[in-house]
């Protein structure tokens, strides 16, 4: 498996989920730029992502909904506050109602994507992704949701789609 730690920091409202991958940082930075490469990874498996609205630009938004093995389906939305083409980006996360529309009770979180070459290693790269939260009890009702062990399985999926390339 790719992920080499996920913490939860109570103090610091934050969620930080580390992987390292046999790839270098332009290859891995391709499966947050490319949206049906995303769709091939982002949700655990049983939960797959789709993103019928990708703008992938500063400032652009995203609408995506996962679909569970029932056949339900959880609606999310991002907007992208700063992107770094191969070393990283930021956006707001938060959940949607199925028309879009912000679900504002559940608050909004903003993650931060890191992607760094590992020394010595020029073709294999380091990602993080750090979700920092409003309040404790957003955090908590994340963890009780499955965020910490899906995202990890999420990102234990992204070997696969980079190894299909070799």
């Amino acid at each position: 498996m790719t992920v080499i730690s996920s913490t939860k920091d109570a103090e610091a409202l934050s969620l930080v989920i580390v992987a390292e991958f046999d790839a270098t940082t332009d290859r891995v930075w391709q499966i947050w730029e490319n949206p049906r490469q995303l769709e091939q990874w982002w949700g655990p498996p049983t939960w797959p992502a789709s993103f019928p609205e990708y703008n992938f630009t500063e400032g652009g938004d995203v609408a995506y909904y996962m679909t569970g093995p029932d056949g339900s389906k959880a609606h999310g939305w991002w907007k992208f506050t700063q992107i770094t083409p191969e070393t990283g980006l930021e956006l707001d996360d938060g959940f949607a109602n199925e028309d879009g529309s912000h679900v504002t009770e559940m608050g909004t979180s903003h993650m931060v994507v890191s992607i760094k070459s590992i020394e010595d290693q020029l073709a294999r790269s380091r990602m993080s992704i750090r979700s920092q939260f409003e309040s404790a009890e957003q955090l908590e009702k994340m963890i009780e949701m499955g965020m910490q062990e899906g995202m990890g399985e999420a990102m234990g999926q992204i070997d696969a789609i980079l190894a299909a390339d070799s």
